[in-house]
């Protein structure tokens, strides 16, 4: 029955077209059949020994271990095959072109998939600051921009309902958006059947960042082949940071409607002392994360994507600097200002999450769940992607 479903969906995508190599598709396969000659890197990281499993490499096979890379660098500074052999090998670079267009090929809806390409770091900030400067207007209409201290209740500024009216429908459209994306693409990649051991493996990576050291634990290149973990810690700081400012939305949540409890909450109270630890996160990571992006080895990834890579960095960043602030300052007549910007900042990072780089946190959990499961089955070559 599985064969079937795949012949079928190749049947129907072979008919529209979708089923012929891209240029990107067709040179990573072109630098894969090398290294699956060479196998030189193949303790480096998951990529490799999940290449050898196969002789040739159809479409979803590309998609999967494109996003199985971590971009980490090693096996570019290892390669006797890399620029300027004539093979010119560069795998990281081939790998991120090819994630681009993931992200653009599994958009949902699919009409959107060209928001990827939009989405630099000039229409993040440009959002960002008019997204702000509506709502700064709006208070200012009020009359409410610069007031007596409200002892921090936003609610005086914005209600509680209105929030939720604001922000509710825009976060159910990115997780909706990001799940069926990713849904269509754990499809094509024919996963298999995933047992609980093949799941705690994938989250376990996914939490460690386990691919960010290189495959020998000595860390990722950036601007030459040394190595370093700067970039595994700078994502740690950055992926947990989010994690916990959400996480404090959630039990923030969870006061107002199930304890009766309304903001503003005490410094010592759980959700401020989420988000103030996760604000500092988001800030650390972040301003890290840009510092090595932009000291970056010029055959790393692919140039045409940093302008996504710092939106996203940008939004993270500026999200975190005024919320702390906002924090910092809510006992003063600025709290409006501060409250309107923030909101700004915050509204035009979930409008970006969908297609921007947030993406490959998603699509790279899928593949390392993959591989989980992949590794356990039987050791049989496969041919073209059947």
């Amino acid at each position: 029955m599985q064969q079937l479903e795949a012949l079928t969906r190749d049947a129907r995508a072979l008919a529209l077209g979708e089923l012929l190599p891209t240029p990107h598709e067709s040179e990573v396969s072109r630098q894969l059949q090398i290294c699956n000659a060479c196998r030189y890197c193949e303790g480096f990281c998951a990529v490799f020994p999940a290449m050898t499993r196969r002789l040739e490499f159809g479409k979803a096979d590309i998609h999967y271990l494109a996003n199985l890379c971590h971009n980490c660098g090693a096996c570019l500074h290892a390669c006797q095959y890399a620029p300027p052999h004539e093979f010119a090998v560069n795998v990281p670079r081939a790998m991120a072109q090819v994630r681009g267009q993931t992200y653009a090929d599994y958009a949902w809806p699919s009409a959107l998939g060209a928001l990827y390409k939009r989405n630099g770091l000039t229409v993040a900030l440009v959002l960002a600051a008019g997204l702000a400067l509506f709502l700064v207007l709006a208070v200012r209409a009020k009359g409410t921009l610069l007031h007596e201290p409200l002892a921090g209740n936003f609610y005086a500024i914005f209600p509680h309902n209105l929030l939720v009216l604001m922000f509710a429908p825009i976060f159910l459209f990115a997780a909706l958006a990001l799940a069926m994306g990713v849904r269509r693409f754990w499809r094509d990649i024919s996963p298999g059947q995933a047992s609980g051991v093949a799941m705690g493996e994938a989250g376990l990576n996914v939490l460690r960042l386990k691919y960010l050291d290189g495959g020998h634990g000595e860390g990722c290149n950036e601007t030459d082949d040394a190595f370093t973990l700067w970039r595994r810690r700078f994502h740690h700081f950055t992926f947990y940071g989010f994690m916990l400012c959400f996480a404090a939305t959630c039990v923030a949540t969870l006061y107002h409607y199930l304890l009766g409890l309304q903001a503003p909450y005490a410094l010592t109270s759980l959700p401020v002392l989420l988000g103030t630890v996760g604000g500092i996160g988001l800030l650390v990571g972040p301003a890290g994360l840009l510092w090595l992006n932009l000291r970056r080895h010029l055959l790393h990834g692919d140039a045409a994507q940093k302008p996504m890579d710092r939106g996203f960095i940008a939004l993270l960043f500026f999200t975190s600097l005024t919320g702390l602030a906002l924090l910092a300052w809510r006992d003063t007549g600025a709290m409006a200002l501060l409250l309107a910007v923030h909101l700004g900042v915050v509204m035009a990072l979930f409008l970006t999450l969908p297609y921007g780089k947030f993406a490959h946190g998603i699509f790279r959990s899928a593949a390392l769940l993959k591989w989980a499961i992949e590794k356990r089955l039987p050791g049989t070559l496969k041919l073209g992607g059947d």
